[in-house]
């Protein structure tokens, strides 16, 4: 009698592949684990107020006295009393400061200044870097690959280098230490990355969704007002905020193009310093003003800005 063996049975695949083990983790999910450790969460937390810290020395300095500063640190602003440590002590701050600010002519009209210059110059790269990456995304037109190499070539030009021949073509325009000829200057050299930014976006919308539109009838005027700008509306918001903030921070083009007599919020800080030296109790509460705003136009457009940045991030 002949016996018959049943062969084995192969062991079952663990992911549904032949012949594989259990499945490994890979090593970004092993890093994405150890990130989440409440260790690192806590060293991240440290660093962020050491970032913030002079920040917060900041506007410590700018509500306390003058002679206070002048003799002790900004951290003098906390109570260290044994029943509430490091409680702000309301008796040491001051808003003198403050109101010697705003009674200063050359601040405030520093910061009237400051903003005809952003806000045109923003207003006028979101809007054309906006036509132009639509066109450049999206319209057939001799020479459209060879047109946005050269816009992605000017991506690093550096401002530097413009300055001079600029500064010539301005004076020869009569336009030199004006406000039109700043706002110029900055739309000029803030269009390459926006361009190339909503180029990039525009790309990403689905093509089906363009031609539906047209099929209805739509234009390209239409198209673009009531479909592209809606759906393009985080990255603008991103390119608003880093226009905005380069713009309102900037120094060098300000010295030289803006009118002494006139100038933004960051030269006239650099002047008060020169003429008076020692007056930190303008000096820090109009340092403070120069960042809060564009802080509180950062935090406004928050979601639109992460969003914006995150896009194409995910398919």
């Amino acid at each position: 009698m002949t016996t018959v063996s049943t062969p084995a049975r192969a062991p079952e695949p663990t992911n549904g592949r032949p012949g594989s083990g259990p499945r490994r983790r890979s090593a970004g999910a092993r890093v994405a684990a150890f990130t989440g450790h409440w260790a690192v969460r806590l060293v991240l937390v440290v660093i962020a107020l050491f970032w913030l810290m002079p920040t917060a020395g900041l506007l410590g300095s700018s509500v306390r006295d003058r002679a206070d500063i002048s003799t002790s640190g900004w951290w003098q602003i906390f109570g260290f009393s044994s029943s509430f440590p490091w409680i702000v002590d309301p008796g040491r701050l001051t808003l003198d400061n403050y109101d010697a600010l705003l009674t200063n002519s050359q601040i405030t009209d520093s910061v009237v200044t400051t903003v005809l210059i952003t806000v045109p110059a923003t207003v006028l790269v979101v809007l054309v870097a906006a036509l132009a990456g639509y066109a450049f995304a999206w319209l057939d037109f001799p020479g459209r690959d060879y047109w946005f190499l050269v816009v992605v070539g000017l991506l690093v030009v550096p401002v530097q280098v413009a300055l001079v021949p600029v500064a010539k073509l301005f004076n020869a325009l009569g336009i030199f230490e004006t406000t039109p000829g700043v706002v110029l200057f900055h739309t000029a050299f803030g269009l390459p990355f926006g361009i190339f930014l909503l180029r990039s976006f525009f790309a990403e919308i689905p093509r089906e969704l363009l031609e539906a539109a047209r099929l209805d009838g739509a234009g390209e005027i239409r198209l673009f007002t009531r479909v592209v700008l809606p759906l393009g509306g985080p990255a603008i918001a991103s390119l608003g905020i880093f226009q905005f903030l380069w713009v309102w921070n900037d120094m060098l083009v300000a010295l030289i193009f803006a009118d002494a007599a006139d100038p933004p919020i960051t030269v006239a800080l650099q002047q008060q310093v020169r003429q008076f030296g020692n007056n930190i109790d303008v000096l820090a509460p109009g340092a403070f003003l120069s960042m809060l705003i564009p802080l509180a136009v950062f935090f406004a457009f928050q979601k639109q800005f992460v969003s914006g940045v995150m896009a194409g991030a995910v398919k």
